[in-house]
């Protein structure tokens, strides 16, 4: 390795990259293995089952990673700490980097496991028109974020933070299935497009949750303004 590639290494946030990564991997992951495990039962039971387990996926990943990193493993949430002055610029970039990576080998983890086919069936799709999936992702993304941006920087909300997010997570799926699969997370998204080969349309996906976090910092900002 030259020097110069050491140095560049050497310079990157390798720890919290590892638990952006390893978050991202344990969200999609679980979350996409309960829908294959949901397959039974009413259609009301099956949104429930797999509203929980992408809650209690991020919850998990949270409490194993969120210290190190903040706990992101969405582009989304990176991009308002980042809005927010939380974070640079040049590590928001490295944070999708590592969240994309993380869920595409949660993707390809699955695909060893089961198949290609299966893998096909979690992928993010809407039921409605283009314009209407992408403002539900957007809106509920917006949402999220300014529940994320709120808790973190609330003492008062100290002890509930992954909690609070985690619950949040679910009932944005408990809403969104029906009509767009709920992701409000772009790796998310692409973990299980990319694995399972699903590109139609796809770019919604990838898109409205990052305009929702942006227009949930602006939302969080003004109403914290306004509360000064």
């Amino acid at each position: 390795m030259t020097e110069k590639a050491q140095t560049m290494l050497e310079g990157l946030p390798a720890r919290k990259l590892l638990a952006e990564l390893f978050g991202a991997y344990v969200l999609v992951l679980v979350g996409t293995t309960a829908i294959l495990a949901a397959t039974d039962g009413e259609w009301s039971a099956r949104i429930i089952a797999i509203a929980f387990g992408f809650g209690l996926a991020l919850l998990a990943g949270l409490y194993a990673f969120g210290e190190v990193s903040g706990g992101h493993f969405n582009p989304a949430v990176s991009l308002a700490m980042a809005l927010d002055g939380r974070i640079g610029w040049g590590l928001m970039i490295q944070y999708w980097v590592a969240q994309i990576a993380g869920a595409v080998l949660a993707g390809f983890t699955l695909v060893a496991a089961t198949s290609k086919a299966e893998v096909a069936t979690t992928a993010t799709i809407f039921s409605g028109e283009l314009w209407e999936a992408f403002v539900f992702e957007a809106v509920f993304a917006a949402i999220f974020i300014a529940v994320i941006l709120k808790v973190t920087s609330s003492a008062d909300n100290s002890s509930t933070v992954f909690l609070a997010i985690s619950l949040t997570l679910v009932a944005i799926h408990l809403a969104l299935i029906p009509f767009t699969g709920a992701s409000v997370n772009p790796a998310r998204s692409l973990g299980s497009g990319v694995a399972g080969g699903v590109w139609e349309d796809q770019w919604v996906y990838w898109i409205a949750p990052l305009v929702g976090g942006a227009v949930g910092w602006g939302v969080h900002k003004a109403v914290m303004m306004s509360s000064d």
